[in-house]
């Protein structure tokens, strides 16, 4: 398949963002492990939505979208977005936290849960972590109990809306108890693996598990 793009990588930006990891920026030294308070040390509440990328847009349509799901598991598995529409899809309302400092509540999303994909590809007893690579070459990485909790998902809809493609859309995932640089946008593969590999940020100086209540941004 022809990749449509848009855009050119923010190398300025990267370079920036990376800084941010070797300065230790933003990180208040006081730690919520309890979780006790709603919003995460360090975090300001936002009501729209920012858009953070790499600088290229990845243009997907429905028609040219799949998602391949492989790796250690019984049954890999290639969707289609018709073929991710026919699966049991699951409503959800969580809140979201940006290493940049912004946090969003209460968004409502639409999407197959990552129990349910689970439950299809069958990851094998030698599957340790998940990667996720996207459309415009971005990568992730996170374990596989982060993966396959029960608030995780695969989201096409947020807000009773197809995702638009600034957000990720027509796929992204949704991770809500980590850093939303783990949830992936256009994600294109989803590979169960036997151990781990970092991803994108991972690389740069960001923390590898990125619990928001540890502030755990950097590592």
């Amino acid at each position: 398949m022809t990749q449509n793009f848009s855009g050119k990588i923010k190398e300025k930006l990267i370079a920036a963002k990376q800084k941010w990891a070797e300065d230790g920026r933003l990180l208040t030294g006081v730690a919520d492990e309890k979780r006790e308070n709603r919003l995460p040390p360090g975090q300001r509440l936002v009501t729209d939505w920012p858009v953070l990328d790499l600088g290229i847009t990845p243009h997907i349509t429905a028609e040219t979208f799949k998602l391949t799901i492989k790796g250690e598991v019984e049954n890999p598995l290639i969707l289609d977005f018709a073929g991710l529409l026919d699966l049991p899809h699951v409503e959800a309302k969580n809140d979201i936290h940006c290493v940049t400092s912004w946090s969003r509540y209460d968004n409502h999303w639409q999407g197959v849960s990552a129990l349910a994909l689970a439950d299809i590809v069958k990851p094998t007893s030698d599957a340790t972590h998940v990667l996720f690579t996207a459309h415009d070459g971005y990568t992730t990485n996170v374990r596989i109990d982060q993966f396959l909790d029960d608030d995780v998902l695969i989201a096409h809809h947020w807000e009773g809306e197809p995702l638009s493609e600034e957000h990720g859309g027509p796929v992204r995932v949704v991770i809500p108890k980590l850093y939303f640089w783990k949830s992936a946008k256009w994600v294109r593969e989803i590979t169960f693996a036997k151990e781990d590999h970092p991803g994108f940020w991972e690389e740069r100086g960001y923390h590898n598990n990125a619990d928001p209540w540890a502030e755990e941004r950097y590592g």
